[in-house]
């Protein structure tokens, strides 16, 4: 019987293979005949290419009651993520394309071009009662394609407007590019910040998270947002066993002296398709310590790959992740950070809301009088 094909990582890209999704109905597998050589096809393979897609996006807020969520607003201007972090929770919702939660959610980006006209409507409405808006929390907000398409940017212009609150949440150094809006809306306590730090090793952080800002420029980030008067903190995750986690309190110390002012982590979460494209990408980069990860991941999730009740989900169970906690605290304290990761939308200011006047009829003109005041009807 001919071996399994090896396991190759693809160069730039975070998942090694373009996993079918959960709902496909017909499955197919790779198979080795023994006809060609992994030079031969290394040479002829096509490099994968990103391709965005324009989306018209029916509604643009999302809402949870997750308690273990600190809110209950979202808005992602884009579906997929070309970062390609392996790790990436939203992987799966590619299923519900018909598309691989793999390489194709890196590499087949939707942009919801209509995100910030759905967002006025939204906030216009008589009803809409105002409270934070987290922006970016399933996919990058901040992700390569927007520095062309811009839709953060005019998301952001809505926001800054309507003196509405709003939370970020990136590993991108582009977020620098909103510095003159972030800090207007923070002055008044209307924007904080997170940045996602997951590795201070440049080389983990190739294959991790492979089209994000290095670590070192991400704690530059931290620095810049902070010195114009942002509110900045850090998400450590996920914390990988053997992998990361050995860099917990390091981590901590960096960020903290690039003025980040709280921190918050969560543990290795593999839910639905993640599960077997992160194994398969533990089995392309660490192959030496593949079951021990895994071994460690299943001690802090009762045994299985991944439990997801609210109650553990995002710090897991058992003696390991206690161990985590722990540290995660005794490090937190050392080095003055705020460990409550709700602090941050706590103090974000919705008082000052501001409703935008009521937009015309989609593809309709608008008719504005001399005096800048739109008709009631």
């Amino acid at each position: 019987m001919l071996p399994p094909p090896a396991i190759r990582a693809q160069k730039g890209r975070g998942a090694v293979s373009n996993l079918q999704g959960r709902y496909e109905k017909q499955a197919r597998e790779d198979f080795d005949d023994g006809w060609s050589h992994d030079d031969d096809a290394d040479a002829g393979a096509p490099a994968w290419r990103t391709q965005v897609t324009d989306e018209q996006a029916k509604t643009i807020l999302t809402r949870n009651a997750s308690p273990d969520l600190p809110f209950n607003v979202s808005l992602n201007p884009y579906r997929g993520c070309e970062h390609g972090c392996i790790y990436c929770f939203a992987r799966p919702t590619h299923s519900y394309l018909g598309l691989s939660p793999g390489l194709d959610f890196e590499s087949k980006i939707f942009a919801k071009v209509n995100a910030p006209e759905l967002l006025r409507r939204e906030l216009a409405r008589p009803s809409y009662v105002p409270e934070p808006i987290a922006l970016g929390v399933s996919t990058d907000a901040y992700q390569p394609c927007e520095r062309e398409r811009r839709l953060t940017r005019r998301v952001l212009e809505v926001l800054h407007e309507c003196e509405h609150p709003v939370a970020l949440i990136t590993k991108s150094a582009l977020i620098e590019r909103d510095i003159d809006l972030l800090a207007a809306m923070a002055a008044k306590r209307q924007a904080v910040v997170a940045v996602t730090l997951t590795t201070l090793d440049p080389a983990i952080a190739r294959t991790l998270e492979p089209r994000a800002a290095a670590p070192a420029r991400r704690l530059r980030t931290i620095r810049t947002l902070t010195d114009a008067g942002i509110p900045v903190g850090v998400s450590i995750a996920p914390v990988i066993p053997f992998i990361t986690e050995p860099e917990l309190e390091r981590l901590l110390e960096a960020v903290s002296e690039a003025g980040a002012v709280h921190a918050h982590y969560v543990v290795l979460r593999l839910p639905w398709e993640v599960n077997p494209l992160f194994q398969q990408w533990l089995q392309a980069h660490f192959p030496d310590r593949a079951q021990r990860v895994m071994n460690r991941v299943r001690d802090m999730r009762g045994g299985k790959d991944y439990d997801s009740s609210y109650a553990s989900r995002m710090r897991g169970e058992g003696v390991w992740a206690d161990l985590i906690r722990q540290r995660f605290d005794k490090a937190t304290q050392r080095y003055g950070l705020n460990a409550a990761r709700s602090s941050r939308f706590k103090q974000l200011d919705a008082s000052q809301f501001k409703r935008p006047p009521v937009p015309p009829p989609l593809g309709a003109r608008a008719r504005t009088p001399p005096d800048g005041q739109l008709d009631l009807f």
